[in-house]
């Protein structure tokens, strides 16, 4: 598994999120509590950036109609969205982020 270098952890917002592109591939890397998970920036429901929403309880709220995500695993947790969306492997180490795009296969 390839990981790639991202950034500083300092750079992702506690409780909050980063806009990351990776490969071309948006990324939103997210800080909760104690864990640093990485997710499509795109929500499966309306396509808009899911970085720019909040952050609370282990999931991530899309701004343009509140469909929540669960952090580590991208399923939807209320609706509208019904789809879940991609989850991406993350490690820190020596203070930076690194994320795989790819799978464990």
């Amino acid at each position: 598994m390839t990981y790639t270098r991202v950034c500083p952890l300092a750079e992702i917002p506690q409780d909050g999120a980063l806009a990351v592109e990776i490969d071309d591939t948006p990324v939103a890397l997210v800080r909760s509590g104690e864990g640093v998970f990485a997710l499509s920036d795109i929500c499966s429901h309306a396509e808009v950036s899911l970085s720019e929403g909040e952050v609370y309880d282990g999931t991530i709220e899309c701004w343009l109609h509140g469909s929540c995500f669960d952090l580590a695993s991208g399923k939807p947790t209320n609706p509208p969205a019904t789809q879940p969306v991609a989850t991406y492997k993350v490690k820190v180490e020596d203070g930076d982020v690194y994320v795989s795009l790819g799978s464990d296969e």
